[in-house]
């Protein structure tokens, strides 16, 4: 006799297997895929007979690694947690890359500093993220401590679905095992030689927190290349030219078109060298993607993906 299709949400992927939640029993059971299938953790998926379909996205959030890879990290989202500390220090650029990622998904951006214990915390806020407190919800917390999980916890608990993302060993799973004591996530200390972090989730998660609201963990990575994003997208949602407004060419790139209001402000003090410099780094690395080839390709098909 044939199984009646039963609905769900993939809430880990392990390569060849990934696990479903049943929406309608919340059992759960591992369902084999092929290693490309395509799927990530968020996806709502029907199966019938062992075979996953899955059903329409509502967002998705994808990057680049360093060799050009593209990777769907989670869907079904509508918060970014970009987890940093001031050990390991993030990649130049990385939670820049972050946001603008996750404005142009749809997702609310909402930056994370763990470790705040540590001594080289408060300059690191002073030095780096001062910029960012103005712009987006951001968070200070201590998994080791438990200092600002409550406040943490209490925005999920407004009913988001949020990911974990950040460079190894930022401590990622640390505050989840914080939020959630009874998944004992493996966590590894930091090389004290390097100041690097170790990889030490694998998988990609999905956990319900007690109080409500979801969280996914992933896996530590040290990039965040962006992917089908345009110039004209990357000029619209860099963090820090909010305060601009309106430029009198809208296809405007902030660089040398008259009636700029970025680099008004630039002039002015308004816009720091520093952030500029960052962008138009930034402004030339999605310039080059828009120059390949495929470019149109590709973000057609990600237009149609769902």
């Amino acid at each position: 006799m044939e199984r009646a299709p039963a609905q769900g949400t993939i809430v880990a992927h392990y390569g060849v297997a990934v696990e479903v939640q049943f929406a309608a029993t919340g059992e759960k059971r591992v369902v084999r895929v092929k290693r490309n299938s395509g799927h990530v953790v968020g996806d709502r998926v029907e199966i019938v007979e062992d075979v996953l379909a899955r059903l329409q996205r509502d967002s998705e959030l994808s990057r680049k690694d360093a060799r050009g890879g593209v990777h769907t990290v989670g869907a079904n989202l509508d918060v970014l947690c970009i987890v940093v500390a001031c050990e390991p220090l993030p990649p130049p650029g990385f939670i820049d890359r972050a946001i603008v990622a996750a404005r142009v998904a749809g997702l609310t951006p909402h930056l994370v500093l763990n470790k705040t214990d540590l001594p080289c915390a408060a300059d690191y806020v002073r030095e780096n993220l001062r910029v960012y407190e103005r712009l987006l919800r951001t968070s200070q917390v201590s998994a080791e401590s438990g200092t600002g999980l409550d406040q943490l916890s209490g925005y999920f608990r407004e009913g988001h679905r949020g990911i974990f993302v950040g460079p190894t060993g930022v401590g990622k799973s640390s505050i989840l095992n914080s939020l959630l004591p009874e998944i004992d996530l493996q966590t590894a200390e930091i090389s004290q030689s390097k100041k690097r972090g170790r990889h030490t989730t694998t998988v990609s998660t999905l956990h319900q927190l007690r109080d409500g609201g979801e969280l996914i963990d992933s896996p530590g990575f040290n990039d965040f290349g962006l992917v089908g994003i345009s110039v004209a997208q990357l000029a619209a949602f860099f963090p820090g030219f909010e305060q601009a407004g309106g430029c009198h060419f809208r296809d405007c790139r902030h660089r040398e078109e008259p009636g700029c209001r970025v680099t008004e402000l630039l002039a002015t003090g308004e816009i720091s060298e520093e952030r500029y410099t960052t962008y138009l780094t930034i402004l030339t690395e999605v310039e080059a993607l828009e120059s390949q080839p495929d470019y149109r390709e590709r973000r057609h098909r990600r237009k149609k993906k769902g």
